[in-house]
């Protein structure tokens, strides 16, 4: 036997009638809070602060990163060559 009920209510009424607190004024102030810390870290994002994290040194910083693409680029090199030789 099977029975079905359809409740028509808004979700309000149906966390009343079932004695669930109403987190609505908790999820207010907590998107708040996730609002400034976002904004407030939206500033370390831009592309001169990332410049700046990313090549501290300037020239040598970029010196040094070219240095670290051309070495991932040979050992990548080195082991298609392998591969496709018998």
């Amino acid at each position: 036997m099977k029975i079905t009920f359809d409740v028509d209510c808004t979700p309000e009424e149906a966390r009343t009638f079932l004695g669930l607190p109403d987190v609505k004024p908790m999820q207010d102030s907590l998107m708040a809070k996730i609002e400034d810390r976002m904004s407030a870290n939206l500033d370390a994002m831009s592309p001169e602060a990332l410049l700046k994290t990313w090549l501290p040194a300037g020239v040598q910083g970029m010196e040094q990163l070219q240095k670290m693409f051309w070495t991932a680029f040979q050992s990548a090199g080195q082991k298609t060559a392998r591969k496709t030789s018998p």
